[in-house]
């Protein structure tokens, strides 16, 4: 078995604007979500709502026309919202935030820096820095990917056994297609999760787990 790549996390990523993912290890795609949004903002420009709280001090919201966006939501640009996604109340998008088409972020939660590609979904009291949500992810309530060291220092992550430096200070959890996560379980910093994984509840999470695995 080998370092995942894209290709091993989701057969495929989905349709609409989504991030153009690398050849090589998975997780060198969070260097580049900066420029790749801040590419496809520049090609949509700013389009917001009425009655929508945004905030484009740092760079331009884009929202789409079917975008479900409830009462009290925040939104810090540079961040994307595509077709058809949802935005319960008290969600809170924070910059470089991409959610891709018919994704979800919910009540009380936070992203930020992270990808939920299409069909994912963060729906109550989540936390998601510095990740990628797979197709069809779904994080139970209060689930969090935590994203940076007590120390600050680089993230490492565990491979077959072995400790891993990633080069990234900082690095949520990148989770495959049809992932479902337990309520309050938590990722450590460096989380990679093979495609149909399942986290039972109040589990912590450390290191690279295959396709299918059941983690307790």
């Amino acid at each position: 078995m080998s370092l995942p790549i894209a290709s091993d996390l989701w057969s495929s990523p989905g349709t609409g604007e989504i991030p153009e993912f690398p050849k090589g290890t998975v997780w060198t795609v969070l260097p580049t979500l900066k420029n790749q949004l801040n590419s496809l903002l520049e090609k949509l420009g700013s389009k917001t709502r009425d009655g929508v709280s945004i905030d484009q001090s740092k760079g331009p919201v884009f929202i789409d026309s079917t975008a479900n966006i409830e009462p009290g939501v925040h939104i810090i640009g540079p961040s994307y919202i595509g077709a058809e996604t949802t935005l319960r109340h008290g969600a809170y998008i924070r910059e470089f935030s991409w959610i891709c088409d018919g994704a979800m972020v919910g009540h009380c939660s936070e992203t930020k820096h992270s990808v939920l590609l299409p069909g994912a979904k963060a729906p109550h009291f989540n936390y998601v820095g510095d990740s990628i949500l797979g197709p069809n992810v779904n994080l139970g309530a209060g689930v969090k990917l935590s994203n940076l060291r007590n120390d600050g220092k680089e993230v490492h992550t565990i491979f077959e056994g072995k400790r891993i430096g990633t080069g990234l200070r900082k690095f949520g959890a990148i989770l495959g297609e049809n992932c479902q996560l337990g309520c309050n379980a938590v990722c450590n910093p460096g989380v990679v999760l093979g495609p149909n994984a399942m986290v039972m509840p109040n589990t912590t999470v450390t290191g690279i787990h295959p396709a299918d695995s059941k983690i307790r």
